[in-house]
């Protein structure tokens, strides 16, 4: 195969009449620049320049392939060019999933906006809850809750210090009652989230530096997480939810927060690549506004109000 550098050395020569000139001007040495024409030449199977001790001129093979080597090299700095302004403008397609409730209630949003600030960028959005394989799926990232079990991943924190909170609406309590100790969940329909088989039933929390655990119980369940926000919402039971994702419902007092003074489970979000080479600009750009808004969201988390964790 021809190298890049021995193609460029070949067209210098012939440009400047002298091997020792092209390898000053290339700085390699002139030992170096006659074994670079050697090697091209044998691999073409031809000789290109004909030398002296005083004069090197282009063989009738060499004249023949100047103007090819010339139209190579030519092409590959469009192609480097190209590849740089690609690096620079927000343009091409952006592909990622991201969990069903974040995604439908804020992410969507967001997005629009992204692609208002960047019209030359499209978007091709999954929505669901199970972990998308970044090595098999047609995504670039991933937006997911919790820490990646795959430590091959490149993870970047997005929301590192979201929590779950629980919440019901007023209407629910109402009816029901508003629980006073974590024991009284026993009494309440808890809607419960499914990942594949799985059933989070288990609820964990911590009272200061006490780790409590409960496992509740409910009549719902269901495996897509936004279904399970909409149900808290209709007023038909309790939910443990992440705080990003019933934070526009607590602040429109559509849900109301249970036990404040205990901190819910940890649940950071992340995005997820396979690759840091396919941290593009237009990745880069999108996690930027990301960690602002969610960021924005997580002030608001009525725990982090005057309070130390």
């Amino acid at each position: 195969m021809l190298r890049f550098d021995d193609l460029q050395l070949f067209v210098r020569a012939a440009d400047l009449g002298s091997l020792s000139a092209a390898a000053r001007v290339m700085d390699m040495s002139a030992a170096v620049a006659s074994a670079a024409l050697k090697r091209i030449e044998q691999q073409l199977g031809a000789r290109l320049l004909a030398r002296s001790t005083r004069s090197l001129r282009l063989t009738a093979e060499g004249e023949g392939f100047l103007q090819y080597a010339r139209g190579a090299l030519s092409q590959l700095d469009e192609g480097r060019r190209l590849l740089a302004s690609g690096q620079d403008h927000v343009s091409g397609v952006l592909q990622l999933s991201a969990p069903s409730d974040f995604g439908r209630n804020l992410l969507l949003p967001w997005l629009d906006e992204f692609q208002r600030e960047h019209p030359q960028l499209s978007v091709r959005l999954l929505l669901g809850d199970r972990i998308a394989d970044l090595f098999r799926q047609p995504v670039d990232i991933a937006l997911r809750y919790g820490e990646p079990e795959d430590s091959s991943l490149v993870a970047l924190p997005v929301a590192p210090d979201n929590r779950r909170v629980l919440c019901a609406a007023p209407g629910y309590l109402a009816r029901h009652g508003e629980p006073r100790h974590l024991e009284e969940l026993a009494q309440h329909n808890c809607l419960l989230y499914m990942l594949g088989s799985r059933v989070h039933d288990h609820w964990s929390f911590r009272d200061g530096k006490r780790e409590i655990s409960l496992t509740v119980t409910g009549d719902r369940f269901s495996d897509d997480a936004d279904v399970v926000r909409r149900w808290a919402v209709a007023g038909v039971g309790i939910a443990y939810k992440s705080w990003l994702d019933v934070s526009a419902d607590v602040l429109a007092s559509r849900l109301q927060l249970l036990l404040p003074e205990l901190q819910g489970e940890r649940t950071p979000l992340n995005l997820l690549c396979a690759h840091r080479a396919q941290l593009s600009k237009p990745i880069n750009l999108l996690r930027e506004m990301l960690v602002a808004r969610c960021g924005k969201l997580s002030a608001q988390l009525p725990e982090r109000r005057g309070t130390t964790q």
